[in-house]
């Protein structure tokens, strides 16, 4: 797993999924033009591994502000499956995960609407305003 992981890591440092081709696009967004939550993921984290955080942001937020949490969820999960034990487990009560769900929802929705300064949330938005 943590080869796949690297592997994943190299290839999209290499390749700019915004010009490169080797990623498919979003289906969601091919399918409806909406941008899905998820939309520009790729393109943020490549700009992480850059180390271009203002661009990562502008490509998705959400997905820059929630990969801490993945990348612990992910973590403890290699060091379960190398040691037998996760790392501390935190507890998220549900209201909590229902927040998280509702802001996924409201962040697909607003970044899809045509009225300032909704589009500033849509893949780039950001990167020509200062």
């Amino acid at each position: 797993m943590l080869a796949a992981v690297a592997a994943g890591l190299v290839v999209l440092r290499a390749f700019d999924p915004a010009t490169s081709g080797v990623f498919p696009p979003c289906p969601l967004l091919a399918l409806t033009g909406c941008y899905c939550p998820g939309c520009g993921s790729l393109r943020a984290f490549h700009q992480l591994l850059h180390g271009n955080l203002r661009n990562a942001l502008a490509m998705n937020p959400l997905a820059v502000l929630t990969l801490p949490f993945l990348a612990y969820g992910m973590a403890s999960y290699a060091i379960f499956v190398v040691r037998g034990r996760y790392l501390p487990r935190i507890f998220v009560p549900a209201p909590w995960i229902r927040a998280l769900c509702v802001a996924g929802l409201v962040f697909a929705i607003a970044r899809n609407l045509p009225t300032y300064p909704f589009p500033l949330l849509a893949p780039g938005g950001l990167l020509g305003s200062h």
